[in-house]
């Protein structure tokens, strides 16, 4: 689970200024934590169909802002694939 000090600290790496939480770099960097912290748990729990489908359904939500962010500004998406490591 995300914690409040993990996100904040996301968000203050990723934010575009101070107070900022909702743009686009900021929901996928987020998502991307929390995709990976998921993914780590559903290595040991195999059967855990609920959280693979929150998985999914996390990864279609950062897909969905990144093709966003591609079409509205190709700097900003190179800019955050880059930096959180993503493979297009």
């Amino acid at each position: 689970m995300l914690t409040t000090k993990k996100k904040a600290k996301i968000i203050k790496e990723t934010g575009i200024h101070a107070t900022d939480t909702g743009s686009a770099e900021v929901q996928i960097a987020v998502l991307s934590e929390r995709i990976e912290e998921l993914a780590n748990h559903l290595k040991k729990h195999l059967k855990d169909k609920h959280s693979r489908r929150g998985l999914l359904q996390m990864v279609a939500d950062r897909r969905t802002h990144l093709k966003y962010l591609e079409n509205s500004d190709k700097k900003r998406h190179t800019a955050i694939v880059k930096k959180l490591g993503l493979k297009k």
